[in-house]
Order: C-alpha cells, then sequence, then structure tokens
C-alpha cells in the first residue's frame, strides 16, 4: 500500500506543476515523436533507424516476432501503438480481410512505384491499397555439393534414405506440406482433405530421415556440416555459403514457394503519415539495396538493383533468376482448410 500512496502523491504533485491539460499535450506531443515498428527479429540495420531518426526527428522503437502466427495472435489480442509492421504475403491477406491494417496514401509512398514487374499486382491487394512487398524470394533445397555432387532437381531427395539423419525441414507447417504437395503434383494451397492426408502419409515415411524441423538455425545446421540437405528460404542458405563454400541452393523442377514480406500501416496507428514515410524510406533504392546484402534477400523495389553487389544479385538463392518464375506458387489463406492442415501437423510432429 505505502508504494501505491507514494505513487499517487508524486502524481499529484506533478498535476499541480503542470496542469492536466499541459501534460497530455506534451504526453501526446512526445507520443508522436516516436515509431513504433513491430518486425522479424533483426530485419532492419540499427544504422538505417538512425539515419531515419534523423531525418525526421523522431524516435523508433523497435519490437520483434518470430512467425507470422505470432503477429497476428498479438495484434488479435489487442496489442496497439504499433503503426508498421512487416507480414509475409498470406498474412496479410488475412490481416486485410479482418481490418486490422490501414489504407495507403500512395502520395506519400513514391517509391512503391518502382517495384518489380512480378509484385506490382499481387493476388491479395493488386493495387497496393493496403501492403507494399518489401522483400522477397523462393523455398527451395540448400544442399552441400561436396557431399551431393550431382545437382538435386527434385523434391524427392528429402526423401533419400542414403541422407538419414542429414536432413532438415522448416518448421513451419504451410511450407512443408507444400513441399511434399507439390512433389505430388498437387498446389501448395490444395483444399482437399485426401491430398492432404496422402502429404501426411509421406511426411510421416520422412520422418526417421529427419534432423531437425528447423526455421531458425538451419543455415549453421547447413553451415557445419551437420545437414547436407535443408528445407528452406534462399536468404539463410545464402548466408551458409559464406561460411561453407560448397553450399549451393536449388528450386526442384516441380516449383516451390515465392513470397513477399509486405510493409502496412496498422488501423490502429495513431501516426499513420509518419508510418507512411518511413515504409516510403526503407523502399528508398540506396536504403533498400543494402537491407538487401545485410539480410541476403532480395529487395522488392527493382531500382535498388544498381547499388547491389554483383555477388548478391547474381546469387540465385537470394535474387531467384526470372525464368523460374513460372515455377513458383503464392501461399494463400485456405481458410477452413487450415484446421486439416493443423491437425496433419500435429499428427506428425507427436510421432
Amino acid at each position: 500500500m505505502r508504494g501505491k500512496e507514494m505513487i499517487f502523491s508524486l502524481g499529484l504533485v506533478l498535476l499541480l506543476l503542470c496542469g492536466s491539460q499541459a501534460c497530455q499535450r506534451t504526453s501526446g506531443d512526445e507520443d508522436q515523436k516516436t515509431l513504433h515498428y513491430f518486425t522479424w527479429s533483426d530485419y532492419v540495420g540499427p544504422e538505417l533507424l538512425a539515419e531515419f531518426e534523423r531525418r525526421h526527428g523522431v524516435k523508433v522503437v523497435v519490437d520483434t516476432f518470430s512467425s507470422n502466427e505470432e503477429l497476428l495472435a498479438k495484434l488479435q489480442g489487442g496489442a496497439t501503438g504499433y503503426d508498421v509492421t512487416v507480414p509475409s504475403d498470406f498474412m496479410a491477406a488475412i490481416m486485410i480481410q479482418q481490418g486490422l491494417v490501414a489504407e495507403l496514401n500512395p502520395a506519400l509512398l513514391p517509391n512503391a512505384a518502382t517495384l518489380e514487374d512480378h509484385l506490382q499486382h499481387l493476388p491479395f491487394d493488386p493495387t497496393q491499397r493496403y501492403a507494399v512487398p518489401y522483400l522477397w524470394g523462393t523455398v527451395g533445397i540448400g544442399y552441400d555439393s561436396a557431399v551431393i555432387s550431382t545437382p538435386p532437381d527434385s523434391w524427392a531427395v528429402l526423401w533419400d534414405s542414403r541422407y538419414a539423419g542429414k536432413i532438415s525441414m522448416l518448421n513451419d507447417q504451410r511450407e512443408v506440406f507444400g513441399a511434399v504437395l507439390r512433389s505430388m503434383g498437387a498446389s501448395m494451397n490444395t483444399k482437399d482433405p485426401a491430398l492432404i492426408e496422402q502429404a501426411k502419409t509421406r511426411l510421416l515415411a520422412q520422418k526417421p530421415l529427419v534432423k531437425a524441423y528447423a526455421s531458425d538455425h538451419y543455415d549453421q545446421l547447413l553451415a557445419s556440416g551437420d545437414v547436407v540437405l535443408a528445407h528452406g528460404w534462399g536468404g539463410p542458405v545464402a548466408r551458409a555459403m559464406r561460411e561453407r563454400p560448397s553450399i549451393r541452393y536449388v528450386v526442384p523442377k516441380e516449383g516451390g514457394t515465392i513470397w513477399a514480406d509486405c510493409l502496412v500501416v496498422l488501423q490502429s496507428s495513431p501516426r499513420k503519415e509518419l508510418a507512411m514515410q518511413f515504409i516510403n524510406y526503407l523502399l528508398e533504392p540506396q536504403v533498400a539495396a543494402r537491407t538487401a546484402e545485410r539480410l541476403l534477400f532480395a529487395s522488392a523495389n527493382k531500382a535498388a538493383r544498381p547499388f547491389v553487389p554483383a555477388p548478391i544479385l547474381e546469387n540465385p538463392a537470394i535474387y531467384p533468376p526470372m525464368e523460374l518464375l513460372p515455377r513458383l506458387e503464392w501461399m494463400t489463406d485456405v481458410g477452413e482448410t487450415l484446421r486439416i492442415y493443423d491437425r496433419a501437423w500435429t499428427e506428425l510432429k507427436m510421432q
């Protein structure tokens, strides 16, 4: 009780000293000078944040999430105060449908006019009314060419018993099921329960070969030689290449995922104009190029390409070749069918 009484007394003194309206106005002014960015871990360099802060006379506070599901759960749980966040394509679609994101003002986003051609009309938001692509890439297979001399061209290699205990799969149910569904000649977005059940059966047969289901450290597993085959996003595979030059990356002939992380302004943001200025800043060609170089993910801004170092621009794990695009598929919201995927994933992980 004594602590509460002290806090109350201090609050009363402050109220008498400055007056309630002045205090509230000061608090509001400070609030308008702070941008809250909710993003993936290590997704923006501190030097880039410092530059934006200097230009606009504001402070950027960063909070992070580790999955799209965590992002959505936090927002659905009532978290407010965030201004800009970075959902992946399928999650951006869900957030748009649920009214969680604000409409964008194109006049404040001139850098969005130079997006890569294939990212300008995404199926869930074809006019960029709510979301602007930020980074993009593919999901494929990283492999150690010192062990696997013939480049694998099919998802079937992930079922090859010669590499038992040397295979990692993403700890991501849609991506894992997407890989096996593509290997079966089906869409990764199928809503057919029978196909999902067949995919689960194949994954159960594969499980004894799998060393780990990992989304956050498979680059280290590859770099250390603990695995020689890794199902994953190209960027981390490219990071493994830096430590182990024999690492290579391939998108199988059956096709794989194309993804884009998107920048959105939250509907609950009290600083929407500042939020859009921040998005436009992240898309500046030289800023975007520095982000691509640091994260080893391709920038969505085509105008960034001249500023990206050639070894990064020419690495297919980072910048997928355009001729690959017809074999790639966007992950989409499968609605109520997600429950079937959830159940199949749980059964896979429990056995």
